[in-house]
């Protein structure tokens, strides 16, 4: 089972969020499909011993199209791994603003 996220981080990117776990080899391409079905993924980088082994950038309309032969580079080198570790950048989602609020402060009535 993977660990829960190791660190977390934002980026100096604007709604850009870094996440890292630590998953079995065995477990890697389960997971990675999981993280493809969540949809506010940036990028996928997996790491074995600390080195970058696959970075997968990831678009919305890029990911129907790239799934099969990524999952396939995915579960060739998860058959040869035992431990690896997955950076997520997770697009952090805004919640929008409340009809009418304009984001500045309001000001107190003086009576």
């Amino acid at each position: 089972m993977a660990e829960p996220f190791g660190t977390e981080q934002e980026s100096s990117e604007e709604n850009i969020r870094r996440e890292e776990m630590h998953v079995a080899g065995t477990e890697l391409v389960d997971k990675v499909k999981e993280l493809l079905h969540q949809g506010n993924i940036r990028r996928i980088v997996i790491k074995h011993e600390g080195d970058t082994v696959m970075e997968l950038p990831l678009t919305l309309a890029a990911v129907g199209v790239v799934v099969a032969p990524v999952m396939a580079a995915v579960g060739a080198f998860a058959a040869l791994a035992t431990n690896c570790s997955i950076v997520v950048e997770r697009i952090i989602e805004e919640p929008p603003s409340p009809p009418g609020d304009s984001g500045t402060p309001t000001q107190p009535l003086s009576e």
